[in-house]
């Protein structure tokens, strides 16, 4: 447990990836390594007591990718959206003192990054990763802001806008990984 308390990392695997041509909970790296385990690898590694995996679309299959000691949550109604994702992954994280989310398309995304975004959590309440001054992910959030963060989402939009207006901390990761999620195999 950190200076930000207990912490609880939220993968959201819940989209159907239609760009990507299927749901990207279930991809695998060329090597076959499953981008789910490499998320939940990435939180716990880098400082998370728990981890939830948020998923919806292709949920049966992808559970079975989860790895064990770590929570599954599934949105019911994934297909509302990103903000769907998210509220439920917030809603599971009730009881931490912060939360650290990641997408499930980040598979190059490395614990340090995740590490470096806590380190910085007793210096503001929202804390972002940025890329060549890109805003970008692990992004954490304590939990006074779980509620708010909730009710201002909606659609497929995430927590950028709600990040912007009340000024979440960036924190430069450029020099760990280039910051890219995956939108195409």
């Amino acid at each position: 447990m950190g200076e930000a308390g207990r912490i609880c990392g939220i993968v959201l695997a819940a989209g159907a990836g239609t760009r990507f041509g299927g749901p990207k909970s279930l991809a695998r790296t060329a090597g076959g390594e499953s981008w789910t385990v490499r998320a939940v690898d990435a939180l716990r590694d880098g400082g998370c007591d728990e981890v939830v995996v948020v998923l919806g679309a292709g949920a049966d299959a992808a559970a079975d990718l989860v790895p064990d000691g770590t929570r599954v949550v599934v949105a019911a109604d994934w297909a509302g959206g990103l903000s769907r994702s998210l509220r439920a992954g917030l809603r599971a994280a009730a009881g931490a003192d912060a939360a650290v989310i990641v997408p499930v398309d980040t598979p190059d995304l490395p614990a340090a990054a995740v590490a470096r975004v806590i380190a910085e959590a007793g210096r503001a309440p929202l804390v972002r990763a940025e890329y060549d001054g890109r805003p970008g992910h692990p992004v954490l959030v304590r939990a006074d802001h779980f509620a708010a963060l909730a009710d201002a989402v909606s659609g497929d939009a995430g927590a950028g806008p709600y990040l912007a207006r009340h000024g979440a901390l960036r924190v430069d990761c450029s020099d760990l990984w280039s910051g890219e999620d995956r939108d195409r195999r």
